[in-house]
């Protein structure tokens, strides 16, 4: 199991039963979440980001969380949390 696969494992539990919007997601052994695009900024100014470019260009509103912000089940959570109540003040599709 790659180190991708574990977190994939400890964010299912904390993410299951929500519906909606995509708000998070694994990258290279990171965390990616989906945030408000007008705190983009602030966001990457806290620990253990850094901004989402995963196809040669910045995603604003998305943040990568580094594995050291994540390493605690209580930050996990508090990240997914986050991303989630953003999705869920968005429109369906």
């Amino acid at each position: 199991m790659t180190n991708t696969d574990t977190l994939a494992e400890r964010i299912r539990p904390i993410l299951s039963g929500r519906e909606g919007v995509s708000c998070a997601g694994t990258w290279k052994d990171s965390l990616i979440v989906r945030l408000d695009r007008n705190e983009h900024e602030a966001t990457l100014a806290e620990p253990h980001t850094k901004p989402a470019n995963i196809t040669g260009r910045v995603m604003r509103g998305w943040a990568v969380v580094e594995p050291a912000g994540i390493a605690s089940d209580h930050d996990l959570r508090a990240w997914l949390d986050r991303a989630a109540a953003f999705a869920a003040s968005l429109a369906p599709k």
